[in-house]
């Protein structure tokens, strides 16, 4: 850990920390291989407001949206030759990540890190399984699945990408477009979000840091949050993430009013719909952020879950059956033929690739880029306790089969009505094309509404999610924001899809895609900072140096068994010179690997158990919900509303023994203490 000091605006500190130092100086620490990891919540650490991030991303977002009233067509303008500049340019760097970031998670789920748990060793997970998938699937894919669902295959279907072969209209160009979805929406997009939710979750859980992107930086950068270079990090990922959503609300908004239209019979109603459905979606959206009610996430994902998948298995189970059957299988052969041809696209290839790229390809990297610190912040909450392989597997593959399977029911059926002579897009816009589709197959005013229903939840929890992330990095990643953050989060969210909306309409709502697209371009670094510090950070996690030290150990035993007694020997555990040990060569006393654990433990040291090893002998098992779960402040239920602090403060003197100044000067809000004990209070 680095020496330079804390902030000046808790002079407190430095003493408090030299105490600290004192009072262990003399009690050795533990091996670096047996630490068992720490908590955010069990380190005292601080959580202010800070002001040079809030007032920063507050402003800037402000400012947008003056400029998509005074200026929208302006604003379409500027966002859209920002956007040719920006994939004419980089491009490559966009495409790059998005395969470099593939080809890390595999390594880091699949090769020797795959048993490092999110969290301390003896941790369990928080929620089940179904619950923890419904969650992530609430969170990464949300209103896109059903805006894109028919409409990105039947648009590839029409008029192939130009690295297709392919004549469009043609049943021939059927799988291709399949492909090209699934390279958008599959494993490579999840990646971007296991990259994030992985590294916070670590870092936090593991390492016992604040959950901010710019903390994990710290192998890197020591104290890196407190610095200037920290705090743009925490600023362009409140902006990408306010960016990122506003335009899944736009969107969201948009499908609202079609779906409205379609069911109710009546003509568009224009910018006054739009703008009484996003007051009301806000409302709804913050009110739920700020209410403290424990569970409302989760509940809310598992209703979509069921909601989504009744309306795939019912377009399946009613629509062209054996159409949709017969694209499940070859689509994803395909998908495999056609990676490489679809990754070498790039802005040589001419204009037409340019403005493909632009349109689609390009922009999805970028959109993920700007959800990565929202929804890797929110996976990272609902993943502790989790192995790495168990994460990586989950967090990649399972979503991807869902995506598949919607992708090939919405888009052959959108296929196969589009051959049989019907428009999905008589009215002219694109939103209209799974209301249009779910139309044409029966009960369609049923399916209509809970469609409809759906996208108000979708609304309402990536709402509610993003307020609470934006609220938590603007008050230094503290677990539980206080509401007037969270809420002037979600007043400005609501606002700027207003903005959009009102201003220019579809336009305007481009220009924002666009301009979303540049503010990714600078956050694209701080991603691959990511890999490269936490990296860096798990060569030298405890599980690591214990693998380590079992295969020296092993290799040296069966050396000296065959030396002393031939065929006849079993292993002991015996001390032996230096030089022959499991830690030959390794320097365990060296202070950066236990530093970062005896600064941050607010407690008694401990090491890791025998129990807390056998569990990582299976670190591909997917685990169950802990039978006996904790509640912790940064993680699980706890962590996905804001309010429970205040709800229970009379409790706070019982339960939180490490944060008593806090919670008799009332300082909570003002200061963010971690809870010394990491019990949710």
């Amino acid at each position: 850990m680095s020496n330079d000091p804390r902030p000046n605006d808790h002079p407190e500190r430095p003493l408090r920390d030299a105490v600290k130092r004192a009072a262990v100086s003399t009690v050795k620490p533990p091996h670096p291989g047996l630490i068992p990891g720490i908590g955010v919540e069990r380190t005292g650490v601080e959580f202010p407001t800070n002001k040079a991030v809030f007032i920063g991303a507050a402003a800037v977002t402000v400012g947008v949206i003056i400029w998509a009233f005074a200026a929208p067509e302006n604003l379409s303008e500027v966002g859209s030759e920002a956007l040719t500049w920006v994939t004419t340019n980089f491009g490559w760097l966009f495409g790059g990540t998005a395969i470099a970031i593939a080809l890390f998670m595999i390594a880091v789920g699949y090769g020797r890190t795959g048993g490092i748990r999110l969290g301390a060793d003896d941790e369990e997970p928080e929620f089940s399984t179904a619950s923890w998938i419904s969650m992530l699937f609430a969170a990464g894919l949300g209103i896109g699945l059903l805006f894109y669902g028919p409409l990105e295959p039947l648009t590839y279907f029409q008029d192939p990408a130009p690295s297709q072969d392919v004549t469009g209209g043609e049943i021939e160009a059927a799988q291709p477009a399949m492909a090209q979805t699934f390279l958008h929406w599959g494993p490579i997009a999840w990646s971007f979000y296991a990259l994030m939710g992985g590294a916070i979750a670590y870092s936090s859980f593991r390492r016992g840091r604040p959950p901010l992107i710019s903390a994990l930086f710290e192998p890197v950068f020591p104290n890196s949050s407190h610095r200037v270079l920290g705090r743009f990090i925490d600023f362009f990922a409140i902006i990408v993430t306010l960016f990122g959503t506003a335009v899944s609300l736009g969107i969201g908004a948009l499908q609202i009013q079609s779906g409205f239209t379609i069911v109710s019979g009546l003509p568009p109603m224009g910018n006054m719909f739009l703008v009484g459905a996003l007051a009301v979606l806000t409302a709804l959206f913050i009110a739920s952020a700020v209410s403290g009610i424990k569970r409302g996430i989760r509940m809310l994902s598992n209703i979509n879950m069921l909601l989504t998948g009744a309306l795939g298995i019912f377009a399946l189970v009613v629509g062209p059956t054996i159409f949709i059957l017969n694209f499940l299988p070859t689509s994803i052969v395909e998908f495999v033929k056609q990676v490489p041809t679809m990754l070498t696209l790039n802005a040589n290839d001419g204009e037409e690739a340019v403005e493909f790229l632009g349109a689609w390809t390009t922009y999805y990297w970028a959109w993920w880029v700007s959800w990565t610190p929202f929804v890797g912040m929110f996976i990272a909450k609902i993943s502790r306790g989790r192995t790495l392989r168990e994460f990586v597997t989950t967090i990649v593959l399972v979503p991807s089969a869902i995506v598949v399977a919607w992708f090939v029911v919405y888009g052959s059926t959108a296929i196969w009505m589009t051959m049989n002579g019907e428009d999905l897009q008589s009215g002219g816009t694109s939103e209209e094309v799974f209301f249009q589709v779910l139309q044409r197959l029966p009960l369609g005013m049923v399916t209509s509404i809970i469609a409809m229903t759906a996208v108000i939840i979708f609304f309402v929890t990536a709402a509610d999610s993003a307020s609470i992330v934006m609220a938590s990095m603007s008050q230094s990643g503290r677990p539980e924001p206080s509401r007037w953050v969270t809420i002037t989060w979600g007043l400005l969210l609501g606002l700027i899809a207003v903005a959009l909306l009102l201003a220019g309409g579809q336009s305007t709502l481009s220009g924002l895609q666009s301009l979303m697209v540049v503010s990714a371009l600078p956050f694209v670094f701080v991603v691959i900072g990511v890999m490269v510090s936490w990296a860096k950070d798990l060569r030298t996690d405890p599980y690591i140096i214990r693998r380590r030290y079992a295969r020296a150990a092993i290799a040296q035993g069966v050396r000296q068994g065959i030396g002393d007694y031939g065929d006849h020997f079993v292993f002991g555990s015996n001390e032996v010179p230096a030089d022959e040990g499991a830690g030959a060569g390794f320097d365990s006393d060296d202070p950066a690997l236990t530093d970062w654990y005896v600064d941050a433990t607010t407690g008694p040291f401990e090491t890791v158990t025998a129990q807390d090893v056998q569990r990582t002998l299976e670190p591909w098992r997917i685990q169950p919900k802990g039978e006996n779960p904790v509640s912790r402040a940064a993680s699980g239920d706890a962590s996905l509303t804001v309010g429970e602090k205040e709800k229970t403060s009379g409790d706070a003197d019982s339960e939180a023994s490490g944060s008593a100044e806090a919670s008799e000067s009332g300082e909570a809000s003002e200061d963010g203490q971690a809870s010394g004990d990491g019990e949710q209070r």
